[in-house]
């Protein structure tokens, strides 16, 4: 009918929603072993960082959250309770560090809360024990009828964003400089989702040596911004 929103804007809407800086779940605390890799002299400048952020993206979310999200999406559309557990159990299996789990338990039990007081939470009878940022993600992005491609690619920008963040704030990198490395990455991300939606069960799973050291060094960093 005239007058009334598209269902693909307010499945838009919701994405923007869910991947903005201002929802209030705390992602903006966590650096995923950044701010280790600027104390260690890893990345010192914009170069090394664009770099780093590239390598992650594409050895890391490509491989693991990204190709996730798929599984985990189609799942809360097929009221798969069995496969919601297995790649929820799956996903935490892959969290190197203390400060990795504790990131992504941490995040989904804050969006959890928040889609409670919205009155959006998932079906009890479908959801993990105590699930993870990256499936209550999913089930945000199902229930929204958000298209698959548009969900990874909102879960990368929200996680480049957050990334050229902690630099802004701890390397220092300027904004301007951080602007060069979004244009930089962009396609990138494209490229990664769609390697993402494509790759197997048997291709999954991180290969960050670098990030895991570095976020298992973080947690007795001495003088630190971030949780992680």
């Amino acid at each position: 009918m005239a007058g009334l929103p598209a269902q693909e804007d307010l499945a838009l809407l919701g994405l923007l929603q869910l991947v903005s800086p201002a929802l209030p779940i705390g992602a903006f605390a966590w650096s995923q072993g950044l701010e280790s890799a600027f104390e260690l002299g890893w990345v010192t400048q914009e170069q090394e960082l664009g770099e780093w952020i590239d390598g992650v993206l594409e050895d890391g979310l490509g491989r693991c959250e990204l190709p996730l999200l798929v599984r985990l999406q189609q799942a809360w559309a097929e009221e798969d309770a069995a496969a919601l557990n297995e790649w929820d159990g799956w996903l935490k299996a892959t969290r190197e560090t203390a400060e990795l789990s504790d990131e992504d338990a941490r995040l989904g039990a804050a969006l959890l809360r928040l889609l409670r007081s919205l009155a959006l939470e998932p079906p009890a009878a479908l959801m993990p024990e105590t699930p993870g940022y990256v499936t209550v993600f999913a089930w945000v992005a199902h229930q929204r009828g958000v298209p698959l491609r548009q969900t990874l690619i909102g879960f990368a920008w929200a996680w480049l964003e957050n990334q050229l963040a902690v630099a802004c704030k701890a390397m220092p990198l300027g904004h301007t400089a951080a602007q060069r490395l979004t244009e930089q990455l962009r396609p990138r991300v494209v490229e990664v989702v769609a390697q993402a939606l494509e790759r197997p069960d048997a291709a999954l799973g991180p290969i960050l040596p670098g990030l895991a050291l570095a976020s298992a060094q973080h947690e007795t960093q001495y003088s630190r911004l971030f949780r992680s």
